[in-house]
């Protein structure tokens, strides 16, 4: 049971909003009554009450500028961004595909850059605003098979502090959410599929980042890290 949480008038931007934490996220906020723009490949441009789905492409930086834009256009300011579309293909280095690797790149380190770039303009502007990053436990310990994953995954953990102290002074907080394996369609792709038994369930994560939307004021949280009950598997 979620404790009532009142986000009316609240605009929150999710991108990787079709699948997995993103939608679990986006369901739980709409239902605490946020304003959303829900951003995702598989979307196509539609407004229901006060939730705006648009088709983005985090790798296109015209399409991050549209969404960006269109966001705006339709409710003149962003309080929260959360960064949730994510790759990620798992092999050893040396047997690994360069343009796997480079796809985990520009999904989840790149289209990071351009949606922080564009969102974070905006709230310093208004001089508020919280960026929440989903990042990885593989961006913080080397595992094997998670080459290109891990190094997309650092990469942001550098981007997420960096903009921390780019824009704390500013008004505008930045946090990195460090999950553990998480039970969702992520895994759809990988062969074997490991066990999903025990990792985190998505609408676990969802209500942490509804808790960091709605933390008590006086501090800015840099970093939540959320493991499964018997580690990172």
């Amino acid at each position: 049971m979620v404790k009532e949480v009142n986000l009316a008038g609240k605009t929150i931007v999710i991108t990787g909003a079709s699948k997995g934490i993103g939608k679990e996220t986006a369901a739980l906020l709409e239902s605490q009554g946020a304003n959303l723009v829900l951003g995702s490949r598989n979307n196509k441009r539609q407004l229901r009450g006060n939730v705006l789905e648009l088709t983005l492409d985090v790798t296109d930086e015209n399409s991050v500028i549209e969404f960006y834009e269109q966001a705006i256009q339709q409710f003149q300011a962003v309080d929260v961004l959360i960064n949730c579309a994510g790759v990620g293909m798992f092999e050893s280095i040396v047997d690994s595909k360069t343009e796997d690797f480079d796809q985990m790149l520009n999904v989840n380190l790149r289209g990071t850059y351009l949606t922080c770039k564009y969102f974070g303009r905006q709230m310093l502007h208004q001089g508020k605003g919280h960026i929440i990053n989903l990042a990885s436990v593989a961006g913080t310990t080397a595992l094997p098979g998670c080459g290109g994953y891990s190094a997309s995954k650092f990469g942001l953990m550098g981007l997420t502090k960096v903009l921390q102290v780019e824009l704390r002074q500013k008004g505008v907080q930045v946090t990195s959410v460090i999950p553990g394996s998480i039970r969702s369609s992520f895994w759809d792709q990988i062969d074997p599929k490991p066990d999903m038994a025990d990792m985190i369930p998505t609408e676990t994560v969802a209500m942490h980042l509804l808790s960091l939307i709605n933390q008590p004021p006086g501090a800015f949280v840099d970093e939540v890290t959320i493991m499964p009950p018997l580690g990172i598997l």
